[in-house]
């Protein structure tokens, strides 16, 4: 359902929030025409610890987007990629014995598995539920296989939810704006459907995201958002590693990641920093062998505990899986780029990219696509609608 209206989102992250308005094109694009991004005042980490302040904040930058264009947001469209949510995988299964899967066996497996996490989740809400596979006697199917005829048929949804009060903070947060939250949408679920859409023949992969402080690790498989987990650890554990055991002061090693000092890949055993980088300080002999051992040493350790010896991934063929690779901090995704690459090049028979740039305008059309139409494996959980679950499930494969 495209509008002529401008539609407003929002995105939540660890440091920021970033306001965009955004509007249809005369050729059905949809592209971003006021972009605001400011500190995430009264939010630490992933959770709201001053809702005034917060909510003084996102009135203020609306209320700026509204004067500009002229236009009064009735609501808004939150994009999350700081708030713990949990990612929950349960399967149901029907005995057929030979007789022809019918809808209602669908509805009962589907209403059973949300009843199991309703009861044993009281204290969350399902914001995304995903139909990760179906199975037909053993055998994997594309789509649901109604009609056929078999003995067992198993059914696996995916769960995603979230905080009952993160949700009552959040929607509290934009009714000092009289809006109303139309769809919280996850950012990793909007980067992994972008990557799909760019290449619909990759639908098996793992999205690693490594951030300053943080990581999170998530797999989408068969196009369905299946997994992740999150890691307190993120990219600023090699620089600090690199001035430890170089006594090496910040602003020295800031110079350096600015020149991309660790990018140039020709040197001798025995280069040693320039004096150039030594500010303020006295000059060391330092060999640069000695610096790139401890950028491999801790690349080494923190993808080998996100990935390659994470023992919650065993029940993956990983090597039959894409992985994509996001590191937050630019001057460390420039100056490091080629020993990530020669991490998985080493220990991973998985083709792998690292994602550089995402285009925001493809992104921001990708939410409304999602929040308009939702994903082709998605069964939408919209609360205040009047029909049911099972009702919208089928709806939304067979159009009716």
């Amino acid at each position: 359902m495209q509008t002529q209206s401008p539609i407003l989102f929002v995105e939540i992250n660890f440091s920021n929030y970033i306001f965009f308005a955004a509007k249809y094109n005369e050729n059905n694009d949809l592209q971003i025409i006021e972009k605001i991004v400011t500190p995430n005042t009264g939010i630490n980490v992933n959770k709201i610890i001053n809702i005034q302040d917060a909510r003084e904040t996102v009135k203020k930058n609306i209320q700026i987007i509204e004067d500009k264009l002229n236009f009064i947001f009735k609501e808004v469209i939150i994009i999350l990629d700081n708030f713990d949510y949990l990612c929950l995988n349960l399967s149901g299964f029907k005995k057929l014995n030979g007789s022809q899967l019918i809808k209602e066996n669908i509805t009962y497996i589907l209403n059973a598995l949300k009843s199991t996490v309703l009861e044993n989740e009281k204290d969350k809400t399902i914001l995304h539920i995903f139909n990760s596979k179906s199975v037909l006697d053993g055998h994997q199917t594309e789509n649901l296989p109604i009609g056929l005829f078999g003995n067992f048929y198993n059914h696996e949804l995916t769960f995603i939810l979230i905080e009952n009060n993160d949700l009552k903070n959040i929607n509290n947060l934009f009714k000092k704006s009289n809006l109303n939250v139309k769809k919280i949408l996850i950012k990793k679920f909007i980067l992994g459907t972008h990557l799909i859409n760019q290449n619909e023949e990759i639908e098996n992969f793992f999205l690693i995201k490594i951030n300053e402080n943080n990581s999170q690790i998530v797999l989408f498989d068969n196009s369905s958002f299946k997994f992740k987990e999150d890691f307190s650890f993120g990219s600023k554990i090699i620089l600090n590693d690199i001035s430890k055991v170089c006594s090496l002061k910040t602003e020295n090693l800031e110079k350096i990641l600015s020149d991309k000092y660790f990018a140039i890949n020709r040197y001798n055993e025995d280069d040693l920093l320039d004096k150039k980088y030594f500010i303020k300080d006295n000059f060391r002999k330092i060999r640069r062998k000695l610096l790139e051992d401890i950028v491999d040493a801790r690349i080494d350790e923190i993808l080998n505990i996100i990935f390659k010896l994470n023992v919650n991934l065993n029940s993956f063929e990983k090597k039959n899986y894409k992985i994509y690779l996001e590191i937050e901090d630019k001057l460390v995704q420039k100056n490091f780029e080629k020993n990530f690459i020669s991490y998985f090049s080493k220990r991973s028979d998985a083709s792998f990219d690292i994602i550089r740039n995402f285009d925001t305008d493809l992104l921001i059309s990708n939410a409304a696509n999602l929040s308009f139409y939702g994903w082709k494996k998605e069964a939408i959980p919209i609360t205040q609608t009047k029909n049911s679950l099972i009702t919208r499930f089928f709806r939304s494969i067979f159009g009716k």
